[in-house]
């Protein structure tokens, strides 16, 4: 018998056969994603996997728990409701903190193991638990009525450190003595924090890192007095707060960002020069294995330019170790790794046109490109120090799925290790011996597996095979499997195309398009969509074509297929979405005068310009959360892809919907949630006047209290409901019947 874990943790309860798939019945089932394991761990010494649970009966309230591979057993470490009562009042600092992670659910949310694999450290509650392996319980390292946030495990084990209070602090674990490494913090300034784009938009979400030996630590010392203050309202359902909030729109003054270095014995602290130009963004940093030297990355106000920069502690000296120059902009990545052993490092750059892996000496010459081809590395996930292997995901095989590939550092040959179709997310552990396997297809849900680093599988840690005791199984018979395929627009440009068809072929049906259009981001891949993936499945039911397609702009096709979008935001992503749908009115079933066209965030921006700049394709659309214009976003983000609009003013005019709103034909609804704080809800409010002012009739529906993600069950309901009731309203799906 083969050994599961976290039975029915992916079932999908409750659904019968797709012909009676309801909204309703997409939201009762929490356990298809709400119970899944989340933040899949493997323990440095090879011998646990972790993960984060749902209670049964409360999926957001997660514990922590532990798969024990010789032994094969499954049991929950800790239950975070007998650790702690709730999480208590979170900081607005962790609200935000959390929101940008995209963290949800309470109880322990994350966790982290030390080096050497024997203890584990969770926040809860606004303090901290530290749990050695082989003894009971956990003990409190943090009982304090503020609210620590970014808490980690020092590289050997012996120090925690924290932000408390806008200021870095350590401590001892086992005397229990606190360092307070910084003590100016409060107000405008702030030490060892992330600023609001490192975190939103560099996926930077701290401002302190250790030295290896444990001996330094550096960090950022942030000044927000040169950002704007903006004043947003937060509607909730019985009072509206009014939020004053730091916030660098394009095109206005950025934090100033400083760096240093201090000795954790001494107190000793070193200043790093960032150079005179102070109007830069410090977007990662990193120690040399020697803990001699700090490497950071330069980035300047335009993006155009990243340099990997090294400073000296003992000569205090810096060298431009690399440099990536671009006409557009220079995408960050995770991907730097050092290799302790060879005294060189793993690099990404997209220089030759794709994202690829490079191998350096130290003192940054090249020793040569290690893949190549047309196609992209998402990440590096691990390298064998005795192998030399490397162990990446890719889309080397198709963009449509990502794969894990091994390749030599001596030889450079590629070895595709992922060996079923689908979508691979892959964990290691840190010596790269073992990996967890989450796999999904868009006709399957995640099956969860532990491997050999060559692939060969140990176990099933969920299997979730769809036989007959799975949820799914009573109604596979009816479930609709799309079609993949690519269509070539008139200037040459191949896109892929996801493309749902309802049973009767013999008549004409009505179209949803469902889309995002943006950078960094892919609709259009072999993977479980969760419930948007069901919904999708329910519009089918109910007599619809579902079309996505992925334009120009989107990503895992290369740096030359998302340039179109330099300063021209909102112009190639609708015709290509205009080329999808004049490949759709070629199908002989699809009703060319019903087509819609829904997205949310980038997605709803993409929604409004179909509809104002290509009405005669689209006749309805549901616009979430759109952005407006692009003025009223952040710098990190907006000015990466438009320029600073003190200097290209026209092209940010030109890719706002306002000059377009005019010459909406169709019918639109557009929902907001009322105290977003990402994209703003003033961008809905500014289009709902300009409409008003011209006497355009729309709909909307927005949600108190909600932010950019608009959670929560009911709510998720009501939306989904809002949305399909819209559409059966204008596109009238009986009618095809």
């Amino acid at each position: 018998m083969k050994k599961t874990l976290l039975l029915g943790a992916l079932m999908l309860s409750s659904l019968v056969h797709a012909k009676d798939l309801s909204i309703e019945r997409i939201f009762e089932s929490p356990s298809l994603d709400g119970n899944a394991p989340r933040n899949l761990q493997v323990s440095p010494d090879g011998q646990r996997v972790t993960f984060l649970r749902g209670k049964q009966e409360d999926y957001d309230q997660l514990d922590l728990w532990e798969y024990h591979i010789q032994s094969g057993e499954t049991r929950m470490l800790f239950d975070s409701a007998t650790l702690a009562q709730g999480d208590g009042e979170l900081s607005d600092e962790e609200k935000a903190r959390r929101e940008r992670m995209r963290l949800s659910g309470s109880g322990i949310v994350s966790y982290q193991w030390s080096a050497d694999g024997k203890a584990l450290l969770f926040p809860l509650g606004g303090d901290v638990f530290y749990h050695e392996l082989g003894k009971a319980g956990a003990r409190q390292l943090l009982d304090t009525d503020a609210f620590e946030t970014d808490i980690t495990l020092s590289p050997k084990g012996n120090f925690i450190a924290y932000i408390r209070d806008q200021n870095l602090y350590v401590k001892n674990i086992a005397s229990g003595k606190e360092t307070a490494i910084t003590q100016g913090g409060g107000g405008n300034i702030k030490y060892g924090m992330a600023e609001f784009v490192a975190q939103e938009e560099m996926g930077r979400m701290t401002g302190y890192w250790w030295s290896p030996d444990e001996k330094y630590i550096a960090f950022t010392r942030v000044d927000e007095k040169p950002v704007d203050i903006i004043t947003r309202s937060e509607i909730y359902a019985d009072s509206i707060k009014m939020i004053e909030q730091k916030y660098p729109a394009a095109g206005t003054p950025n934090v100033e960002v400083t760096l240093a270095i201090q000795e954790i014995g001494s107190g000793a602290r070193q200043w790093v020069d960032l150079g005179k130009d102070k109007d830069i963004y410090l977007a990662r940093g990193a120690w040399m294995p020697s803990s001699g030297v700090f490497t950071y990355q330069w980035q300047n106000r335009t993006q155009q330019a990243l340099e990997l920069r090294a400073y000296d502690l003992s000569s205090k000296k810096q060298t431009v170790l690399i440099e990536e120059n671009s006409n557009t902009w220079v995408n960050l990545n995770d991907d730097l790794t050092f290799l302790p052993e060879r005294n060189q490092f793993i690099w990404a750059s997209e220089r030759d046109g794709y994202k690829h892996l490079y191998l350096y000496n130290n003192d940054g010459s090249l020793v040569k490109q290690l893949t190549k081809g047309k196609w992209v590395v998402d990440e590096l996930e691990a390298i064998d120090p005795e192998t030399g292997n490397i162990y990446f995901t890719g889309r080397k095989d198709t963009p449509l799925e990502r794969h894990l590939y091994s390749v030599s550092i001596d030889d450079g040959d590629i070895q595709r290790i992922s060996e079923k179709d689908g979508y691979h997310s892959i964990t290691f552990s840190s010596d790269a011996s073992i990996y967890v396997d989450s796999m999904s297809t868009v006709n399957h849900p995640a099956q969860v597996s532990l491997h050999k680093a060559g692939g060969e599988q140990i176990t099933w840690l969920e299997e979730n095979a769809v036989d007959e005791n799975h949820p799914l199984s009573a109604y596979m018979d009816s479930w609709t499997k799309p079609e993949f395929g690519t269509i070539t627009t008139d200037d040459g440009a191949e896109l892929y195309y996801r493309l749902y068809k309802p049973e009767n072929l013999e008549k004409k049906h009505p179209v949803i398009v469902y889309l995002y259009g943006g950078p960094h981001a892919q609709v259009v891949t072999n993977s479980w969509g969760g419930n948007r993936g069901l919904l999708m499945q329910y519009w089918v039911d109910q007599g619809y074509v579902v079309f996505s397609i992925d334009n120009r702009g989107s990503n895992y096709r290369g740096k030359a297929f998302e340039d179109p979008i330099f300063k021209k935001m909102g112009t190639v992503e609708v015709d290509d979405q205009v080329a999808g749908v004049k490949f759709l009115r070629t199908l002989p079933y699809v009703d060319a005068d019903r087509i819609g066209v829904h997205g949310h965030s980038y997605g709803g921006y993409m929604t409004l310009m179909s509809m104002f700049k290509a009405g005669d394709y689209f006749a309805a659309g549901v616009s979430g959360a759109p952005v407006t214009d692009w003025r009223l976003y952040d710098t990190h983000y907006t000015e990466r892809y438009m320029g600073n609009p003190k200097t290209d003013d026209d092209a940010y005019t030109a890719s706002s919907v306002f000059p377009y709103a005019k010459d909406l034909k169709g019918d639109l609804l557009i929902y907001h949630g009322m105290a977003d704080d990402n994209v703003l809800f003033t961008h809905s409010t500014k289009l709902y006047k300009h409409l008003q002012d011209m006497a355009i009739p729309f709909e909307t529906m927005d949600y108190p209290g909600k932010k950019h993600s608009i959670r929560g069950k009911e709510t998720g309901i009501h939306l989904y409901k809002t949305i399909t009731n819209f559409f059966n309203r204008n596109l009238h799906p009986s009618k095809a019947d």
